[in-house]
């Protein structure tokens, strides 16, 4: 059986003041491959688990392992954000740049790619993607699938090879939620959705 991509083991978590925990002693494993969905109400977890993946929460008690490396520090949580995308369910949360291409090119900068490699991986990934000529739109002028569709390639140009999506499908039209479906079917890197409904 293949390493997991993550492992968590006997996690715990609860936010301050809350009555209770959100996780106690919870274990669960992503395999390498895999494309899976939790499916869950609001305020069942299923954010708070993708922020505990990437570091942005950290645990009471529990470990968590990602591609076979035990995460617990910031530094360790670095590696995993140079290895795993999340796509957040708010769009806004996660362009920033004044145009589309900007903010599709800021991954790979950051990731210490040349300026010129950077700008080549964001224009593959938009034209993947189907955004040719939305490299100058103004980002905070589109709508919202468009919003949804840019975030999702300012994840993908980082190249990740694990994919985590916060409410992917949210607030789309019926078009563009089979567009960006149709668009993950098509990867061949493990990804995790979470959800309130299929």
């Amino acid at each position: 059986m293949s390493e997991p991509l993550i492992e968590i083991q006997n996690l715990t978590f609860s936010y301050p003041g809350a009555p209770g925990p959100v996780f106690q002693d919870f274990n669960f494993q992503l395999l390498p491959g895999k494309h899976i969905g939790l499916i869950g109400p609001n305020g069942c977890g299923k954010t708070t688990l993708l922020h505990l993946i990437m570091g942005l929460l950290r645990p009471q008690a529990g470990k968590i392992v990602i591609f076979g490396q035990e995460v617990s520090k910031e530094k360790d949580f670095v590696a995993v954000r140079q290895k795993v995308g999340l796509l957040f369910q708010n769009a806004d949360d996660q362009l920033f740049c004044p145009t589309v291409l900007e903010d599709v090119a800021f991954g790979p900068l950051n990731q210490g790619k040349p300026p010129a490699e950077a700008i080549r991986i964001a224009r593959e990934t938009m034209e993947r993607l189907g955004l040719h000529g939305f490299e100058e739109r103004v980002t905070y002028k589109l709508s919202g699938g468009e919003k949804k569709l840019v975030s999702l390639a300012t994840v993908l140009a980082m190249q990740p090879q694990l994919l985590l999506l916060d409410e992917p499908t949210s607030g789309l039209d019926e078009q563009t939620k089979h567009r960006l479906m149709h668009i993950l079917q098509d990867l061949d890197i493990a990804y995790m959705i979470v959800s309130q409904s299929l």
